[in-house]
């Protein structure tokens, strides 16, 4: 069993990433609002908008095909994660979690073209072979 992606995909991640990793705590932008407790409805605010849209878009109509259904509910639970790293992103203070975030969000949306692809190939007409 194959745990982690193909090469490629590890070294596109690691390139995209590299200036973030690079920054130190101080280096990188906080965008923490003034007000505490501002910041703390927005942030939840912003953390159950990414949960109601998840939920939502995982809501699908069976169609049968475990692949397909897989993929159509896993786009928008991927989608989740990155709305919640972009929240982190905007409101959070630790560079690690923040370092985490970037990841999050640059593999997700990785994920999530290769799983619009395949669903594009599954709902492709499959070519006859010639005989």
């Amino acid at each position: 069993m194959r745990l982690l992606p193909p090469l490629p995909h590890c070294l596109a991640a690691l390139t995209m990433l590299a200036p973030v990793l690079a920054q130190t705590p101080h280096d990188m932008p906080s965008h923490a609002p003034a007000a505490q407790g501002d910041s703390q409805t927005s942030f939840e605010q912003l953390m159950g908008e990414a949960m109601n849209r998840m939920d939502e878009g995982m809501s699908v109509r069976h169609s049968g095909d475990p692949d397909r259904d897989f993929a159509a509910m896993m786009i928008p639970h991927h989608q989740g994660a990155i709305d919640m790293a972009k929240a982190e992103l905007q409101f959070g203070r630790n560079p690690v979690l923040r370092r985490l975030a970037q990841a999050i969000i640059v593999e997700q949306q990785q994920e999530i073209e290769l799983m619009r692809r395949e669903l594009e190939r599954l709902h492709s007409p499959t070519p006859r072979k010639e005989r």
